[in-house]
């Protein structure tokens, strides 16, 4: 029996082993296949991408012909839109050259010369100072060349133009106009396709058709040029004038000359327009300035020659609040307001009670009288605060330009000066109209007997309005400080332009002021392009002596039974 069940060695018995064999091999193949794969799954889970400091270490031990590859990593990470500003300032200190590296743990910093011969060492972070005057055999400077700045560039300008910021794309594209070319052009037209801002989208038009200028292509040089026509752009005039000059087709040279013509009929457009805004600034000036004189000049009649000096006390009363605000500049000019007022009016009530009361009906010597008291208060600036002038800082919120186009920017300081200026004026004709003060002002100025013989204390209405024209003035100078600095003969300047604004607009006149101001400031700003400060100021001199030798009482003469007198 049992030999009847052997399985002999014969050819059955190798078929079956060869069998188990292959089925062994098999199997343990696919074992090892399976831990392979494990293994191989295991390490992808176990590698994370590299974080955007990491990448930027690289920077510390890549050689100069790597850098360029790091930086485009850097770029092309997907944290560098969320790291914009890390990023920008990583890139832009290594193009400045002061990215720098410790010797010791490679960490990069911001690095300057420090005061003595070591360097001092700024967070890229926060730009926080983290060690100062640092040995420079401790540090290494990540190095640069012509090849890697002009990567740099297009890599910040990359960066930039995909930029959330409205601003920060404008400002690279206008950036790129400069510098159009084969590297910079793609990334124009990239940046175009996903742009939705119209002003944006506007530049990089202009942008892509400056390079589109040095198509050998007619007619994309002439659609270039029609794209072109209206812009105002300092690059775009400079290549439009080069290609009138230079191109070898005549009808391109034609086309140029008449776009460049239509360019500049548009710039000289908007320097008129800009012409009418200074003129509008120095008339707000001279309404401040002119209408605490015209209150005084038409009251009392007297010509007060120390007015320039009261403006320079308001001027120097904001410079002192500011130095006693040190923290708090935006608030400091608020402060300073009212107390240049107070303090210019104080001053203004002691001299009319102290000189100007016993003078009355003495005009040439009130004039002298007046004349010395400007040089005694100029004196007394002198001694407190030293002869050099002194600079009063402009808050945040009146600092920088309203950049309307490439080629008009109105500034923040003047456009608020010409609406405090406004203010002044409107409520100064409040208090004339609506208050007991204004109509005891108003009565003593157009006939002073009747006004004593009615019960109005005349002595105390000259007080009080010299002192309101003080303070005004004072007002004046803090509006001052914000366009030019504080010096001892500060209302010098301005007190002849001043007493020109009050004759021509009509003496003791309000709204004569103000038509006064904004005439003889816009006169002054057309002329001195052609004529120069100088002339324009002797020419609308000479025009306002022609116009009083017509109008001797100027454009809006006073009313009152005793105003010819």
């Amino acid at each position: 029996m049992i030999n009847r069940y052997r399985l002999p060695f014969g050819k059955p018995t190798l078929a079956i082993t060869v069998c188990a064999v292959l089925l062994a091999a098999c199997l343990i193949s696919l074992s090892a296949f399976a831990a392979a794969s494990s293994s191989e799954a295991d390490a992808v889970a176990f590698v994370q991408p590299l974080s955007l400091n990491e990448i930027a270490q690289k920077l510390t031990t890549a050689k100069l012909k790597q850098v360029p590859g790091v930086v485009e990593e850097i770029v092309n990470h997907s944290d560098a839109k969320q790291q914009e500003k890390f990023v920008l300032i990583l890139l832009n200190t290594l193009l400045e050259g002061k990215l720098y590296f410790q010797r010791s743990d490679s960490a990069l910093f911001i690095a300057e010369k420090g005061t003595s011969s070591g360097f001092d060492l700024f967070s890229l972070e926060n730009g926080r100072l983290i060690k100062a005057d640092v040995p420079k055999k401790t540090i290494r400077k990540v190095r640069t060349s012509n090849k890697v700045r002009k990567s740099l560039r297009n890599s910040i300008a990359k960066l930039q133009l995909r930029s959330d910021d409205t601003q920060l794309r404008i400002q690279s594209a206008r950036n790129l106009m400069s510098d159009v070319n084969d590297l910079t052009l793609p990334l124009l037209k990239e940046a175009r396709l996903d742009e939705t801002n119209s002003e944006v989208k506007s530049i990089l038009d202009d942008a892509i058709a400056l390079g589109d200028l040095t198509s050998d292509e007619e007619f994309v040089v002439i659609r270039a040029l029609e794209q072109l026509g209206g812009s105002l752009e300092p690059q775009v005039r400079t290549a439009i004038t080069k290609l009138a000059e230079d191109h070898v087709s005549v009808d391109i040279k034609s086309l140029a000359k008449d776009t460049l013509e239509d360019i500049e009929d548009k710039v000289a457009f908007y320097g008129y327009v800009e012409r009418i805004f200074f003129g509008l600034s120095l008339g707000s000036i001279l309404l401040l300035v002119a209408a605490g004189l015209a209150i005084t000049f038409g009251v009392m009649g007297v010509i007060n020659m120390a007015h320039g000096e009261l403006i320079m006390i308001g001027a120097y009363t904001t410079y002192v609040v500011q130095l006693l605000m040190p923290n708090h500049i935006g608030y400091s000019l608020l402060v300073a307001i009212p107390a240049a007022f107070l303090v210019s009016g104080l001053f203004g009530v002691a001299i009319e009670r102290g000189v100007i009361q016993f003078l009355k009906g003495r005009p040439l010597e009130t004039l002298l009288a007046t004349f010395g008291i400007s040089l005694i208060l100029q004196q007394l600036v002198r001694s407190v605060f030293s002869p050099l002038n002194r600079q009063v800082v402009a808050p945040d919120f009146m600092s920088g330009a309203w950049q309307i186009n490439p080629v008009l920017s109105l500034t923040y300081n003047r456009i608020y000066i010409l609406i405090f200026a406004l203010i002044v004026f409107f409520l100064l004709q409040l208090l004339m109209r609506k208050t007991s003060l204004g109509l005891n002002v108003r009565a003593v100025s157009q006939n002073r007997n009747m006004a004593r013989a009615m019960g109005i204390k005349s002595e105390w209405v000259d007080a009080m309005t010299f002192g309101l024209g003080s303070g005004i003035a004072g007002l004046a100078g803090v509006a001052l400080t914000q366009i030019t600095n504080v010096g001892p003969n500060l209302g010098q300047a301005y007190i002849i332009d001043s007493f020109m604004v009050v004759v021509f607009g009509g003496v003791g006149n309000l709204w004569g002021t103000l038509v006064g101001a904004f005439t003889v400031g816009g006169l002054n700003k057309f002329l001195e392009p052609s004529l120069g400060s100088v002339l324009s100021t002797i020419v609308v001199l000479v025009l306002i002596i022609l116009f009083i030798q017509r109008r001797p009482r100027g454009l809006f003469p006073q009313k009152g039974r005793a105003a010819e007198s």
